[in-house]
């Protein structure tokens, strides 16, 4: 691993070496580019609070860990009256990880603001659905009839689930999905829900924002 950018903290990581960044190495929310999908090196990174974006055009991975970090409590999220009535009167049916792949490609086609295409190329889709099928990514998956119509998919880390992505093809199925995966993180004591960075929907179904120190101590507790 080398120290490519000393103002930013950013380093390259190697190829044949699944090592990160610790805490006192990180500056910015950028820490490292390089090295590649292998599962250990992915499992690493998420045990050590990173986890990769996207691949840049010369096809550099750039791994993350955001200053600020948002997250949420499975007993905190918010069931508005309109979701309410979603969870019980839509018809929606829930499962999880009856077809994790598709999630993953459903995520990669939906628009989002302030998104110029998608981060989630096919090297990220074959990436995560490898760690599913090593039980390490997950997916809940909601369906109107036999039809896929949104869900969401992450990464398991002890009582951690690192969200990844969610999608949405008709309105509120992201959302029961994510209601869902609450439910059952208090089912299997998943004490936390990662959503790595802040946005206004997260906000709104009660997840709020740490300080990476904060969140290296869940992980130092997990």
């Amino acid at each position: 691993m080398k120290l490519i950018d000393k103002k930013h903290k950013i380093y390259l990581l190697d190829e044949d070496k699944f090592d990160f960044p610790t805490l006192n190495m990180m500056n910015d929310d950028l820490v490292a580019i390089g090295g590649d999908f292998h599962p250990q090196r992915l499992l690493n990174a998420y045990e050590n609070g990173i986890f990769p974006w996207f691949i840049d055009d010369l096809g550099y991975i750039h791994w993350f860990s955001p200053q600020k970090r948002m997250v949420l409590y499975p007993e905190n999220f918010k069931v508005s009256k309109s979701l309410r009535k979603s969870i019980t009167n839509k018809g929606f049916i829930v499962k999880s990880n009856e077809n994790f792949e598709e999630v993953i490609r459903s995520c990669a086609k939906i628009k989002r603001k302030h998104e110029d295409g998608t981060w989630i190329s096919e090297e990220f889709i074959k990436a995560y659905t490898n760690l599913h099928e090593l039980d390490i990514a997950f997916s809940i998956e909601c369906y109107l009839k036999d039809e896929l119509v949104g869900g969401l998919y992450g990464v398991l880390i002890g009582d951690i689930f690192c969200g990844e992505s969610m999608f949405s093809f008709v309105p509120d199925a992201s959302k029961v999905a994510f209601y869902h995966l609450c439910q059952q993180a208090k089912q299997n004591g998943i004490k936390i829900i990662d959503c790595q960075v802040y946005n206004d929907h997260l906000a709104s179904l009660g997840a709020f924002e740490i300080t990476r120190n904060e969140y290296f101590n869940l992980l130092k507790d997990n």
